[in-house]
């Protein structure tokens, strides 16, 4: 049983799951990243590469370097962001798909992707001080503007009008806004935050705290399941942006909405069956019924992250307890804590469903840790003097 105390899980974190990863998914032969594994580990075989991996796992090795200071992590980081570079030089901005020579094979501008270019950005200039990484994503975000500005507020899917609108890439956008605020202090991206968090209070929540995910062209929900569906993940990785945009801008609004959102997710979001796993659910409805009782792995990392904001922003004590228990639940259900892999996705019981093993999801477990981990750090040993 993997020791789950702040110790434990920063060795856990940094001594095996990075470089697991490094040694899996680096392509040093081929370029970029493997973005896809067989639930047993073995990869995938693909002929290009996406922005949104080569752009997820750029950002979680940067950030990993970071905290780290491992050389192993910083160069896989780099080779992940030259590739960006690579891309966006041949295209004029990162596609969808390209070559491992960065020659485009969708030529796409596709916004949630490219949300993950600046997050990347900002952390890969973090990392290493390169003014590469802020001029990528000031490029980056000068297409989103002048390519992806849609009416009504916020952007385009990408370039070819593509529908239903999606909150998804926005609240990525806002993520990544953060990030870039955060390492160059440039007015610009605290300014893009604001728009993003004040849309989503006029058009992606409503009055119940719940939020939407589907919507036509002015923001209204779409007709039918769609324009319904809840998904729990979404609501509590938007309560630990809220939380976050509040410590940021000090718009006091943004804590209200963090508080209905998590009320909901907590109340409806959760399995609260007791033959169950208590897991976060893949989908419900805004009466809290359930549409979609799969349990993929990612909602329990933003589960997670809420309760840390909660803890770390409210002082909210039981959700520093939720914390803990909810961390050793999607540790016992989901990790191998002996190879770094995991399942992505099981059924309401807690089996395993045959679903292939995105390196994507990476992201999401590594900021869900180093979360946990800026939060409730390992206390130094104290000596006898």
């Amino acid at each position: 049983m993997l020791d789950l105390s702040p110790a434990g899980l920063q060795r856990w974190t940094y001594g095996t799951l990075i470089p697991s990863w490094i040694e899996r998914a680096l392509d040093r032969e081929g370029g970029g990243f493997v973005e896809e594994f067989t639930t047993d580990g073995r990869p995938v075989a693909a002929p290009d590469r996406s922005a949104l991996t080569t752009a997820r796992l750029a950002y979680t090795f940067s950030h990993a370097a970071r905290i780290s200071g491992d050389a192993t992590a910083l160069e896989a980081a780099r080779h992940g962001f030259d590739l960006l570079l690579k891309a966006q030089a041949a295209n004029g901005y990162v596609p969808k798909r390209f070559s491992p020579d960065g020659s485009a094979s969708v030529s796409r501008r596709d916004l949630y992707d490219l949300a993950f270019v600046l997050f990347a950005s900002a952390h890969y200039h973090r990392l290493t001080g390169e003014a590469a990484a802020t001029r990528l994503a000031e490029a980056t975000m000068d297409g989103i503007e002048s390519e992806l500005a849609a009416p009504f507020g916020g952007y385009a899917e990408d370039d070819l009008g593509t529908l239903p609108r999606r909150q998804n890439p926005h609240m990525h956008l806002l993520e990544a806004f953060h990030a870039m605020a955060e390492a160059t202090g440039n007015q610009r991206w605290f300014d893009a935050a604001d728009r993003i968090v004040r849309l989503a209070a006029e058009r992606f929540i409503d009055a119940q705290g719940t939020l939407g995910e589907f919507f036509d062209t002015s923001w209204q929900p779409v007709a039918g399941n769609a324009g319904r569906l809840r998904e729990p993940g979404h609501q509590f990785e938007w309560v630990w942006l809220l939380h976050h945009h509040h410590r940021l801008t000090g718009w006091e609004k943004a804590r209200g909405l963090a508080d209905g959102l998590y009320r909901f997710g907590l109340a409806h979001g959760v399995d609260r069956d007791p033959g169950c796993p208590a897991l976060a659910f893949d989908g419900i409805d805004p009466d809290g019924t359930l549409v979609a009782a799969t349990k993929l792995l990612w909602p329990q990392t933003e589960f997670i992250k809420a309760l840390g904001a909660r803890f770390e922003f409210a002082g909210d004590e039981a959700a520093a307890e939720r914390l803990s228990h909810h961390l050793g639940l999607t540790f016992q259900h989901f990790v191998d804590t002996r190879t770094g892999l995991w399942h992505n996705q099981l059924d309401r019981a807690g089996a395993p469903l045959p679903v292939s093993l995105p390196s994507r999801v990476l992201y999401h477990l590594f900021l869900c840790l180093a979360e946990t981990l800026r939060i409730m750090p390992p206390q130094p040993v104290e000596t006898a003097a």
